[in-house]
């Protein structure tokens, strides 16, 4: 059975919803076990758990809060080597569109890259215009049906890369697009 961890920061509520969002995408895949952590909660056993991580981050001044930073710095430290091979992905709330949201999404794949995850992001659209390249992200509360959707599609993906490689599921990896005709495997 796949387990992924959402673990997020959110001072006005914003990316918390997000982050139930990202867990409603996860149990769309059959067999997941999810975890919902605020980065105060989180600890380095609930890390160690996990197959998956999904980091959910307010954008401060375009990157990471302070609070996450923290947290991989203080709780997750001492477990560099060891968490090699986990699958990471980012979201991220800012105070509006251009605030920097998907930067604050590429400097959490980049702290997830350097504890050895495996990271990614998503080539769907989800609306007119509306995709998550880097993660899913917001201008303030998730409210229109394209970013719940973004939430839930980002969720989706990190479980089923969960089940496709930590359970041997690769009929969930139906996305990767063909290549000359043939599958990728």
């Amino acid at each position: 059975m796949g387990k992924v961890l959402i673990i997020y920061d959110s001072r006005t509520g914003n990316t918390e919803k997000m982050a139930h969002y990202v867990a409603e995408g996860a149990r769309r895949v059959e067999g997941t076990e999810v975890r919902i952590k605020r980065v105060d909660e989180a600890t380095k056993e609930d890390v160690l758990w996990a197959d998956g991580i999904a980091v959910g981050t307010p954008t401060n001044m375009g990157i990471i809060s302070w609070k996450l930073k923290r947290f991989f710095d203080d709780v997750l430290g001492e477990l560099w080597g060891e968490i090699d091979g986990k699958i990471g992905c980012a979201f991220s709330s800012s105070g509006g569109w251009g605030g920097g949201n998907e930067i604050a999404c590429m400097s959490v794949l980049t702290v997830l890259m350097n504890f050895g995850f495996l990271v990614f992001g998503v080539t769907d659209y989800v609306g007119k215009k509306f995709t998550l390249h880097y993660g899913a992200v917001v201008s303030g509360e998730p409210r229109k049906e394209e970013e719940i959707e973004a939430c839930r599609r980002l969720g989706e993906r990190l479980a089923q890369y969960v089940a496709a490689f930590f359970d041997g599921k690769k009929d969930l990896l139906e996305h990767i697009r063909h290549f000359e005709g043939k599958f990728v495997e």
